[in-house]
């Protein structure tokens, strides 16, 4: 007789729009979860704002008839970032914040990085602890088998923070954004990504600062080479027990 099948259930998707100071600035598909986390880590990627300049998020539902609803992120930052806003501002719709949805010429997209300021001393040891607790760290990805999960851990393996969503780009950029809303410092640990190496999963790390990136699949070229450039260490196709340091 053959066993029961397992139910799982499907993830909810919903268009993000976000505000900076009354200007529509982007349109994102997200997960409407940790949305306050989401924004405060998208604007820092985008770099529009430092962490201690991101201040409340004002979040509101908006109905969208049959296909759902959706929400509105407003967001107030300081007067001198609104140049910057003003020349880059346009609405954009994307499955995920890549990070480069609607910026104009390669030159912009391949933007110099800076180079992190230490290197992280996290053993392979640690990153197999990291992944095994992060398995009971994901709640959603249990109920669908859909999403992605992005885990802060210190350098012993302690997994500290963990957040989820239908696309990695977006698990980081919520993960990044509680790590600035609790005052937590990325540089003390590492980073754990329950998906392949893109080299805008790096881009995202390395302005985060955080020294270290370790993700379940193979890298990009791209993503070595940037990882390299900045000085980020690469650990990926990483298990419990064994994993490739790139770089």
């Amino acid at each position: 007789m053959p066993e029961a099948e397992e139910a799982f259930a499907i993830p909810i998707e919903t268009p993000v729009a976000i505000e900076t100071n009354g200007i529509a600035y982007a349109v994102m598909m997200a997960t409407p979860t940790d949305l306050e986390d989401f924004v405060t880590g998208f604007l820092m990627a985008e770099g529009l704002a430092e962490a201690a300049e991101v201040g409340d998020v004002a979040l509101h539902q908006v109905e969208g008839g049959d296909w759902g609803g959706g929400h509105v992120a407003r967001v107030n930052l300081p007067v001198e970032r609104l140049g910057p806003i003003l020349e880059r501002a346009r609405r954009r719709v994307g499955d995920s914040s890549c990070g480069i949805c609607g910026i104009e010429g390669v030159e912009a997209a391949l933007r110099p990085l800076p180079a992190l300021r230490r290197q992280s001393a996290a053993s392979s040891a640690a990153i197999g602890h990291a992944l095994e607790a992060l398995r009971k760290r994901q709640p959603l990805g249990t109920r669908t088998r859909a999403t992605h999960a992005a885990a802060f851990c210190h350098e012993d393996g302690s997994v500290q923070v963990v957040r989820e969503d239908v696309g990695r780009h977006n698990a980081l950029d919520k993960l990044v954004g509680a790590l600035a809303r609790r005052g937590l410092d990325p540089a003390i640990g590492f980073i754990v990504m329950t998906s392949r190496c893109s080299y805008e999963l790096v881009e995202k790390t390395v302005r985060a600062g955080c020294p270290l990136l370790v993700t379940i699949s193979a890298p990009t070229d791209l993503a070595v080479r940037r990882s390299k450039a900045a000085g980020l260490s690469l650990a990926v196709v990483a298990r419990d027990d064994s994993m490739l340091w790139v770089c």
